[in-house]
């Protein structure tokens, strides 16, 4: 808020179904007569057809099974300073990819729910200064996104379904420094058949700073289900790490459970830079197990490393005699941190069926 009334040579842009490119004075020029018919052009031809060019046209885009649909591709340099979208369909099974400055490889690849903090399916909403999910699904991103030669900017819709997708990305074009570094994001899943260390992020090679931690825990087990210890193995660290926490929902800023002790019950709360903001009670019909969505992000406290980092966290409850238990849950993460390039190769996402959520 300090700076916000300087002035500044930076040009502002958007991208949005409604202006492809960005470009300067080509916003709203879709035709409802003239590109009826034409895909992803002017969907909402019908709509508009009382009203003609610069209106409502094509507020939407359409992306069929199969099918990479490229949202946003910008020639730097600048900034992504906004991204907000809406889509359609299972969240776990459309996947948003960003590269930079030409790389073959992306520097954010996750499950567009995920990325965005909602890792079951389901509505649930976030407030904090990085992300916000508000009513009734719209996905915000305030992260800051450098780039000196490209941005390129990918949804893929891996289910056997149609999507929709309202969808808009706002940039600057200006100078970028020499010490800005690349934003990154990953996603990890473990599924019940995996041991009891989740990782959230290994393989990180160069220099920069941790940024942030989503995950979704499903517990399969009945009791506390959060003891489990956050490591950051850094700078070749290796049998021990350089910090370590001391519970989960220590490292989400909670304590003690996340209960409200009056109503004996999990409390949600979503604060500025952490929060324990979805939590899914079953309804006794078809919902199985109790589910939970909380987020860490370290903007006042970024965790720096010169060389390399490896992130995980422990999978721990508790069982009988106050002993504890290595649990079997069902673990999804997204990693988000700053780099200098170039970044290792991501593995492999999972195949569909492991990514829908079951």
């Amino acid at each position: 808020m300090s700076t916000l009334s300087k002035l500044s040579n930076a040009k502002s842009r958007s991208i949005s179904p409604e202006n492809f490119t960005g470009e300067k004075g080509r916003g709203g020029m879709a035709d409802p007569v003239a590109d009826k018919g034409k895909r992803n052009v002017a969907n909402a031809a019908s709509e508009a057809r009382d009203l003609g060019k610069g209106w409502k046209v094509n507020p939407f885009i359409i992306i069929n099974p199969g099918e990479t649909f490229t949202m946003a591709e910008i020639t730097g340099p600048g900034a992504i300073q906004h991204i907000w979208m809406t889509p359609t369909g299972n969240f776990n099974l459309t996947i948003f990819r960003i590269y930079w400055d030409d790389e073959t490889s992306p520097s954010v690849e996750s499950p567009v729910g995920p990325f965005f903090g909602i890792a079951w399916n389901e509505f649930s909403p976030l407030n904090s200064l990085a992300m916000t999910v508000n009513p009734g699904s719209a996905f915000n991103s305030y992260w800051q996104m450098p780039f000196r030669k490209k941005c390129k900017m990918t949804m893929q819709n891996i289910s056997g379904e149609a999507m929709r997708l309202y969808y808009q990305v706002d940039y600057t074009l200006a100078e970028v420094e020499e010490d800005e570094a690349y934003f990154h994001a990953q996603y990890r899943r473990s599924t019940p058949d995996n041991n009891s260390i989740h990782t959230i992020v290994d393989g990180i090679k160069g220099r920069g700073h941790y940024v942030g931690t989503f995950m979704g825990v499903g517990v399969r087990n009945n009791g506390w289900w959060g003891e489990g210890e956050i490591k950051f193995f850094m700078d070749g660290d290796r049998d021990y790490a350089t910090i370590v926490g001391t519970g989960t929902e220590d490292y989400f800023c909670g304590s003690y459970n996340f209960e409200n002790k009056r109503t004996r019950q999990y409390q949600e709360f979503s604060t500025p830079y952490a929060g324990l903001h979805q939590v899914l009670r079953p309804d006794g019909l078809y919902g199985s197990q109790q589910r939970f969505g909380m987020y860490r992000w370290h903007i006042l406290d970024p965790i720096r490393f010169e060389k390399d980092l490896s992130v995980t966290i422990q999978d721990l409850g508790w069982r009988s005699g106050g002993r504890y238990l290595a649990q079997k849950s069902d673990i999804i993460t997204v990693a988000y941190w700053y780099q200098s390039e170039p970044h290792n190769t991501y593995p492999k996402l999972p195949a569909a069926d492991v990514l829908e959520v079951n």
